[in-house]
């Protein structure tokens, strides 16, 4: 049921609050970089106002950032050219969560067709399912697999975004790369954020590289609202920027890589030249599907394997959609515990399905031939009809095609980190935009300024079960480890028009995290704000897992008595969304950016 909780003629009143900095100055290069005023983003929840334009609008998960991409669209750039001068600053600001050493999914709309770039990360070539088992043949305890050389994985994204900017680049390539270069040389000022999470982690300090650039000398970590230089970043971008993804694959910076990789003193790797030198950006089919929230229908277009975010979350919608969830509107502003049982229901569904069969498509055969049979109608209406009144607590996979599966399921392990990013500009382009290094702060391992991926973790660790099948998502030489990602956008399927962009970071909970936002949009008529506000809430196939302190204690009983096992815990998205309507013949653009977080909407 739809509950319109403010209207598009309503949002135009914000507009006159959400004016713009002035636009930054042409120059013969397409586009000069002028530094903003650096906000001091706070850590911890923080309330963000919602933003409301009507030509552009940029989503990302830093204020600096955000604003880079903003110049570059005022300049007359593309989404894909705001998206990588957004991630190169990101690189610099955000080092925890995303950079030149990680991956990249990039979903793109051109005005008539989706396009799915997949700069995720590979296995070196001399990798093998044996690669996280220890000497006694166990998988690893996750940190000791993350930290060092062994973890990381041949990096994406810079190769990525020159695939995507040469299709789709309207101002320089090296013109991107200026408000990067300009802070990582000038510096820019520590967030709350950047501090907090550099003093949390146990393992950064072990790298004396990044000791020495995030630690002051007496082993605290950079303080607050000082400033952060950079230039051997600012060095590598140069680089990048004049001589295109060459510079980063082949060369010095390759050898910095490699050596960083192979020569760690306790966990080294198998990242060699001839990985970095043979990595290929991949162009795929979108996966979508049509979606119904009456009196509209949808087209939900997400990222296809080897991400399973796009195959997780329309199963959950799909499965919803056979069940009461659409007569369960919110109660007093918070799903239902009603809605929650239906919605966790659904979700152990999908993970089941998730752990069994997805994995990198160049490896691994899709069940009845087609990653579409997991999301066929009729077999997710099968699906619903497994939901009863109580908890099922762990679902089991099903069978799609009703074809025996070779693969066994996965366990469930640790996914972390991630950056969003989307960004509609005024040529009639749109992003949604995913990018990582994993965990937090990734390998800790720092290279010339920038940090290495753990994305290997993403792996199964166990290759087999105790039967012997093999499990899908296991290591293999050049293999691209499965992913939670969830780059999304949302259209309107009578007139094929963009009607929202939207992700986010969290590991496997991204897929929880988007799904929220898409039905408190699609169903409960939320502006991109007020659904991104919303509690968090999920289930990975296991526990029922809720947002500490946002749920009343009546939720968590309502939830027990169906027989759940509910943990309260900190579920920290940072999701950034962007709506696309029409008020009057005048196209409306609505931003969201998670309180969570320090993002920020900009745009015109």
């Amino acid at each position: 049921m739809r509950r319109p909780v403010l209207t598009w003629l309503a949002a135009a009143s914000l507009l006159a609050a959400c004016a713009s900095p002035p636009s930054a100055p042409t120059a013969s290069s397409g586009f000069t970089y002028t530094v903003p005023q650096q906000p001091e983003a706070a850590s911890g929840l923080t309330a963000k106002p919602g933003w409301a334009t009507t030509k552009f609008a940029v989503a990302a998960a830093n204020p600096l950032a955000t604003d880079a991409g903003y110049q570059v669209l005022k300049a007359g750039g593309s989404a894909v050219d705001a998206a990588i001068a957004v991630q190169m600053v990101l690189s610099l600001v955000e080092p925890q969560s995303s950079g030149i050493g990680g991956g990249t999914f990039l979903l793109h709309f051109n005005g008539r067709e989706v396009e799915a770039f997949d700069g995720r990360e590979t296995a070196p070539n001399t990798a093998d399912e044996r690669l996280f088992l220890g000497a006694d043949g166990k998988p690893l305890p996750f940190y000791e697999a993350v930290v060092g050389g062994r973890s990381v994985g041949v990096p994406g994204t810079v190769k990525v975004l020159e695939m995507a900017h040469r299709q789709y680049g309207r101002l320089p390539w090296a013109a991107l790369f200026q408000p990067a270069i300009k802070l990582a040389e000038d510096g820019f000022r520590v967030s709350p954020r950047l501090n907090t999470l550099i003093k949390a982690d146990a393992h950064l300090q072990k790298d004396p590289v990044a000791r020495a650039y995030f630690y002051q000398p007496n082993g605290e970590p950079v303080a607050v609202g000082s400033t952060l230089r950079n230039p051997q970043l600012a060095a590598v971008l140069r680089r990048i920027a004049s001589e295109g993804s060459r510079a980063f694959y082949d060369g010095e910076i390759a050898q910095a890589i490699v050596d960083k990789v192979q020569r760690h003193p306790t966990n080294p790797g198998k990242l060699t030249m001839a990985d970095l030198a043979a990595y290929q950006a991949k162009k795929r089919a979108p996966l979508c599907t049509d979606y119904r929230t009456p009196p509209r229908e949808y087209r939900i277009c997400g990222f296809p394997p080897p991400s399973s975010g796009a195959i997780a979350i329309g199963q959950i919608l799909g499965i919803l959609a056979n069940t009461t969830a659409d007569t369960l509107p919110p109660e007093n502003g918070l799903p239902s515990p009603d809605w929650l049982h239906l919605y966790t229901e659904a979700a152990r569904l999908a993970f089941a399905d998730r752990g069994q069969y997805v994995g990198d498509p160049d490896y691994v055969q899709p069940p009845a031939g087609n990653w579409m049979s997991l999301l066929d109608p009729a077999y997710l209406q099968a699906r619903a009809g497994l939901i009863r009144p109580q908890s099922m607590k762990t679902a089991q996979p099903g069978n799609p095609g009703q074809r025996t599966s070779r693969y066994a399921p996965g366990a469930d392990q640790v996914e972390y980190g991630t950056s969003h990013i989307s960004i509609v500009d005024p040529f009639g382009n749109a992003i949604a935009m995913t990018t990582t290094i994993e965990d937090q702060f990734g390998a800790r391992q720092m290279v010339r300024g920038f940090l290495l991926n753990n994305e290997l973790t993403d792996f199964s660790f166990a290759p087999a079960d105790a039967q012997g099948r093999p499990i899908a998502n296991r290591v293999q030489p050049g293999k691209r480890p499965r992913s939670s990602m969830a780059p999304t956008l949302v259209f309107d399927k009578a007139t094929g028009q963009l009607a929202m962009s939207g992700g986010s970071p969290g590991g496997a909970l991204i897929i929880h995290y988007t799904a929220k936002t898409l039905y408190g949009v699609l169903h409960w008529g939320l502006t991109p704000q007020q659904a991104v506000d919303l509690p968090n809430f999920g289930s990975n196939n296991g526990p029922t897992l809720l947002e500490q302190g946002r749920f009343p204690p009546s939720t968590v009983q309502a939830l027990q008595a169906r027989g759940h096992e509910v943990r309260e815990m900190d579920m920290t998205s940072g999701l950034q969304a962007i709506t696309v309507g029409n008020v009057h013949g005048t196209q409306m653009l609505l931003g969201g950016a998670d309180p969570r977080r320090e993002g920020i909407v900009m745009g015109d």
